[in-house]
C-alpha cells in the first residue's frame, strides 16, 4: 500500500478480531511510531503492549478505576469496563514520558506521543490490520498509569486497540475544505 493511500483511506475500526499483528508486524509498527517528530530528541514515547491473558487483567484495572471514581457504578457498568479489554486482540498503550527539566514544553512532548500513536494506527493499516484509539477517564488516572508500569510523570495519550478489521469502517467526517481558511495577513 502506498503511503498516500494509507493516509487518505484510514478510518477507525468499529470491530476488531484476531489475528493481531505478529512479532514482525509489531516491530514495524513500533519502529514507525518512534519516527514521530521529537523536538530536543527526548524520545518521550512509552508503549505498553497488552495481549492474550493480560487483557483480562487490563479489564479488571479498568473496572477497578470505574469503581474508584464512581462508587455507585452498577455491576453491569463494571462488566462493560472489563469487556473493553476484549475490543481487540492487542492493545497498545501510548504515553508521553514528560520531562519537566528540559526547555521543551510538556505540550510538545505530549504531542510527539500523539503523533507516535497516529503512526501506530497508520502502520497497522499499511500492514493489513486496523485500529481504534480510545481514552476515557482511565487514561488520565495516575493509578492506572502506575499499574501499567509507567512513571508518575507519564501522560497516557491513548489506548490503541489493534487487530484485524472485522466490521464496517467508520464513515469519513466531511471534507478538509470545511476546516481550512486562507490567511492573508492582518493590519497591525
Amino acid at each position: 500500500m502506498q503511503a498516500i493511500d494509507v493516509l487518505v483511506s484510514r478510518r477507525s475500526a468499529t470491530t476488531l478480531s484476531d489475528p493481531a499483528p505478529d512479532a514482525g508486524a509489531l516491530e514495524l509498527i513500533l519502529t514507525s511510531a518512534v519516527r514521530a517528530p521529537d523536538h530536543g530528541r527526548l524520545r518521550p514515547w512509552r508503549f505498553v503492549v497488552i495481549r492474550g491473558e493480560a487483557r483480562a487483567r487490563f479489564g479488571e484495572l479498568l473496572a477497578a478505576h470505574l469503581a474508584r471514581v464512581q462508587p455507585t457504578a452498577t455491576a453491569e457498568s463494571l462488566q462493560r469496563e472489563r469487556d473493553k479489554a476484549f475490543r481487540a486482540p492487542m492493545i497498545i498503550v501510548v504515553a508521553a514520558q514528560v520531562n519537566e527539566a528540559v526547555k521543551i514544553p510538556p505540550i510538545e512532548q505530549i504531542l510527539s506521543a500523539g503523533v507516535a500513536a497516529g503512526n501506530v494506527m497508520l502502520a497497522a493499516l499499511a500492514l493489513g490490520y486496523n485500529a481504534m484509539w480510545k481514552t476515557g477517564t482511565a487514561a488520565y488516572d495516575p493509578d492506572v498509569g502506575r499499574a501499567l508500569g509507567l512513571e508518575a510523570s507519564a501522560v497516557i495519550v491513548g489506548f490503541l486497540y489493534v487487530g484485524t478489521d472485522a466490521g464496517k469502517p467508520s464513515a469519513a467526517r466531511g471534507e478538509w475544505r470545511d476546516l481550512v481558511r486562507e490567511w492573508q495577513g492582518a493590519a497591525v
